[in-house]
């Protein structure tokens, strides 16, 4: 009987010859902290944020760097070198982490917590702000702090709107106003009505406008959060925030995708440290002003 060599150890039509070699990929909860790998691009990181934007869930890996990039929720990430399908976290998850938030010592914005504290009746004074994403960056990392002194923010919807806001509003020792000016620069348009404000009414000295550098508060974030080291330079024929969403590679026709892109954004800030301090400054010495003890304010 001839002899019949065998290039294998062993049969290999033998066993489950269908299994994928590290296993077949299982769903896992995207907890916060959970460090995970993409496997597409290798991207290894922990997660800091999910977040539904443009009908799908997104979540946020940051690396050993701190530089944070998104992907889309579902398969294709590794865990201890085995796939997984990530899951959006559960409303148990959400509680308890909303809860470790409650306990913790510091507010988003670095002031010492205060436990148990409840939303203060609101001051007379008011803290404005030009736009609407201005608004919630300042609630995302102030808003803790804003509720425990009673302070509502506002919006201006542009700093042209600020002559008349005054007029109405009328200032005085126990009613103040401060106002968050964006590219407040020396020449430019908004120096000029802050000035007009300051200057030519009799309410002056119950208003503070300070503002930042920026051409959009979008800036203020930044850009090593969203894996860039300086935000782009948009030509001037094209719109600021269009330009950087196609810079970014995101969707950036219209005002709806303006909207998704600065939810993305907003997505990667959890405190002070993930904002320029151009911004912080500013915004911190408003808030002081505006919750001078009314005793001050009268004295």
């Amino acid at each position: 009987m001839p002899c019949v060599i065998s290039r294998y150890d062993s049969d290999p039509l033998a066993g489950d010859w269908r299994a994928l070699r590290n296993g077949r990929s299982t769903p896992h909860e995207a907890t916060i902290g959970l460090v995970v790998e993409e496997i597409t691009t290798g991207w290894c990181g922990a997660v800091v944020a999910v977040e539904k934007a443009g009908g799908m869930h997104v979540v946020h890996l940051e690396d050993r760097r701190g530089v944070v990039r998104a992907f889309p929720l579902g398969p294709g990430f590794h865990l201890d070198g085995r796939p997984v399908t990530l899951t959006p976290p559960t409303a148990h998850t959400r509680a308890a982490l909303q809860q470790a938030r409650q306990a913790a010592s510091r507010t988003a914005s670095g002031s010492r917590a205060v436990a148990g504290a409840t939303a203060r009746v609101a001051r007379g004074s008011r803290l404005l702000v030009e736009g609407r994403h201005d608004a919630e960056l300042v609630e995302k990392v102030w808003g803790d702090d804003l509720r425990v002194e009673g302070v509502v923010v506002e919006l201006l919807d542009g700093v042209d709107h600020l002559p008349a806001y005054v007029d109405e509003f009328r200032p005085d020792p126990t009613r103040r106003l401060g106002v968050l000016v964006d590219h407040l620069i020396p020449g430019s348009k908004e120096s000029r009505i802050v000035a007009q404000v300051i200057d030519g009414t009799r309410y002056g000295q119950h208003i503070k406008v300070l503002g930042h550098p920026y051409v959009d508060v979008w800036q203020a974030v930044r850009p090593a959060r969203l894996g860039l080291t300086a935000w782009p330079t948009v030509p001037r024929d094209i719109e600021w925030k269009r330009g950087i969403l196609a810079h970014l590679g995101w969707p950036h026709n219209d005002h709806i995708d303006i909207a998704h892109g600065w939810k993305r954004i907003l997505g990667t800030v959890h405190t002070y440290t993930d904002l320029e301090p151009a911004l912080l400054a500013p915004v911190e010495e408003l808030i002081d002003f505006v919750t001078v003890d009314d005793a001050q304010m009268r004295s």
